[in-house]
């Protein structure tokens, strides 16, 4: 079995089990400090975006105080918790999908939303970030890897199975986000060449049905102008423009926190959410942006150490796929706003507005945590 590579007696620091008190509560002081950073620094970003609200500010703070305490309830629970509930957790959570499309609430032509009897209401999809890359951990784990075609198979309809429910909703930003979770699982576990080619010719011979069958006229919308802002300045191509002017204007040192123009004078849409990383580019400028970039990298970094280094086959894939989920966000999100990749409606981690996606980034968080605090040391 694939899970019999166990971590065995052996000397070398990257084997010892984490020391300090806040490796006994299983919480990675390195990994912790870099994502209060982030916050913290957020925070001001926000102020400015937000045209200088306290009050969101203040929602802010009590949203990164609830994904905390989440993050935190997730580092407790020992790897074999999330390998054995796994199942159940991905069967809930697509039962949760089907139900969204058939009794869900939904808001500005989308419907995305459930509410429960007794529960505030909730989006399944942002919890598939999670499940699917879990399950599909523990269904490759229990083989041989890497895996035969007809396992990488099954893996894949674990994977596209919640991607097609979300698209239906549709939520092509978050069905893109939870389909790669699930691949990098698949590509970690061990692919041949001959099998990556294999995936990549399908994927380009797919890309004329995607866009004739399954595309929507306003994801379309969103492709050409990518290609072509300039078609329509004042309508589909306002906010990539603006967005660009803002980048470009703050120059190699910015203008300063709360002298951005783009954002106070109301030229820049969202830009306290999806476009907030325009705020910081046009106040605090290239070195801003390059200091962003730098703590992301330094987080994505830690979390890699922490995927190496995991005792068993479920914990590497599951740590490896999270951090390549939140390198994900990260790029797609500086690549929409900088005008190379298409709007989405991806937020920046931990900085954009809101308490959805950064509960569960902070719950992936507390996964990873988790994997690398419960390592135990076996004998030979």
């Amino acid at each position: 079995m694939a899970d019999r590579d166990i971590v065995r007696h052996m000397s070398g620091p990257s084997l010892h089990a984490p020391q300090g008190f806040l490796a006994k509560i299983h919480l990675d002081p390195i990994l912790l400090v870099l994502l209060l950073i982030l916050l913290v620094g957020g925070l001001f970003v926000l102020y400015s975006g937000g045209d200088s609200s306290i009050a969101i500010v203040e929602a802010q703070i009590a949203r990164i105080g609830v994904a905390l305490v989440v993050m935190f309830v997730f580092a407790q629970l020992d790897p074999s918790v999330y390998r054995r509930w796994a199942p159940w957790l991905y069967g809930l959570g697509v039962i949760a999908l089907i139900a969204v499309l058939l009794v869900g609430i939904g808001a500005k032509g989308a419907q995305r939303w459930l509410a429960l009897p007794g529960l505030p209401r909730f989006q399944p999809s942002e919890f598939m970030k999670l499940a699917v890359p879990i399950m599909t951990a523990w269904y490759l784990s229990r083989h041989y890897l890497p895996p035969r075609i007809s396992r990488v198979a099954i893996a894949l309809v674990i994977v596209f199975l919640p991607m097609g429910l979300i698209v239906e909703q549709p939520d092509l930003g978050t069905a893109l986000l939870v389909g790669m979770a699930g691949l990098f699982v698949i590509f970690f576990a061990g692919l041949s060449w001959k099998l990556l080619a294999a995936f990549f010719a399908m994927a380009g011979v797919s890309a004329p049905v995607l866009w004739f069958f399954i595309m929507r006229d306003y994801q379309k919308q969103r492709v050409l102008t990518l290609l072509d802002p300039e078609s329509d300045p004042l309508g589909a191509g306002w906010n990539i423009i603006q967005s660009k002017t803002a980048i470009g204007s703050g120059g190699l040192m910015g203008k300063g926190w709360l002298h951005g123009t783009q954002s106070h004078l109301d030229f820049l849409p969202e830009s306290h959410t999806d476009f907030i990383v325009a705020v910081l580019a046009e106040e605090f400028g290239f070195i801003g942006v390059t200091l962003l970039i730098t703590l992301y990298f330094l987080i994505i970094a830690r979390c890699l150490y922490i995927a190496v280094n995991a005792q068993d086959s479920f914990g590497r894939l599951v740590a490896g796929a999270l951090t390549m989920t939140f390198f994900i966000y990260v790029f797609v999100n500086i690549g929409m706003v900088s005008g190379i990749l298409p709007i989405v409606g991806v937020p920046l981690p931990m900085v954009s507005y809101g308490g959805t996606s950064m509960v569960t980034l902070m719950a992936a968080f507390g996964v990873m945590m988790s994997i690398h605090t419960h390592r135990r040391m076996i004998s030979a």
